[in-house]
C-alpha cells in the first residue's frame, strides 16, 4: 500500500476517533472527506495497526480493507453531510442564519470582468 494512503487512512481513523467521543445524538454525520481515504485501502489486505484496528471497533489484525469497509458504511443510510465546521459535533445555528458559499479569491468566478 502507498505510504500516502497509509498516512490519509491514519489522519481518518483519528478523526473518527474525536467523532465517535462525541454523544450520538450531538455527533455530525459523517464527514464525507472520509470516502476518498476509505476507497483508497478498500482492496489493501495487509493488517492495520492495533490501535487503528482497536479505534475502528475492529478485532485485532483486521485489515485496511476492513476498516475502509467500516467507514464506507457509515454513509449507506446517511441522507446528509455535515459543514466542516459541523464536525465532529452538530453545531447550532439560528433558523434564519444563511449558509452560503462565497466565492474565494482562488476561484475565478469571484473576479467578474
Amino acid at each position: 500500500m502507498h505510504q500516502a494512503a497509509s498516512l490519509q487512512f491514519e489522519r481518518v481513523v483519528n478523526e473518527f476517533a474525536r467523532w465517535l467521543a462525541v454523544p450520538e445524538n450531538e455527533r455530525s454525520p459523517a464527514p464525507a472527506w472520509w470516502w476518498g481515504p476509505a476507497i483508497a485501502v478498500r482492496d489493501a489486505h495487509q493488517p492495520m495497526p492495533r490501535a487503528w484496528s482497536r479505534t475502528l471497533g475492529l478485532d485485532d489484525g483486521s485489515t485496511f480493507a476492513g476498516g475502509g469497509s467500516l467507514l464506507l458504511a457509515l454513509f449507506e443510510k446517511q441522507t446528509s453531510l455535515p459543514w466542516p465546521d459541523d464536525f465532529p459535533r452538530k453545531v447550532e445555528s439560528e433558523a434564519a442564519e444563511s449558509r452560503e458559499l462565497h466565492p474565494q479569491p482562488s476561484d475565478d468566478s469571484a473576479f467578474q470582468p
